[in-house]
């Protein structure tokens, strides 16, 4: 059995993440881009396929950890605008 994907990091922010993709192009490239680095990546990691060297599982994590920084400034932005509308 396949354990869960440790990657899927934003699940429980779908609408916020729905939201900012509808109104931010760069936004939503850059999550499709860390959805699409975070599956393979757990697909790598998961695979009884051929070994993938360690370097390359190493770059592909670091990589997909600016990706989730950047996202979750974007998220943090996102939070603090929507609070200030509200007040």
């Amino acid at each position: 059995m396949k354990s869960q994907n440790k990657y899927r990091k934003f699940q429980f922010q779908q609408k916020n993440i729905e939201a900012l993709e509808r109104e931010n192009s760069r936004f939503k490239r850059v999550y499709s881009e860390y959805e699409n680095m975070s599956e393979e990546l757990w697909n790598l990691e998961n695979s009884d396929d051929k070994p993938v060297p360690d370097d390359f599982i190493n770059a592909m994590i670091l990589q997909t950890s600016y990706l989730e920084d950047e996202i979750e400034d974007w998220l943090i932005q996102f939070n603090d605008k929507k609070t200030e509308i509200k007040q």
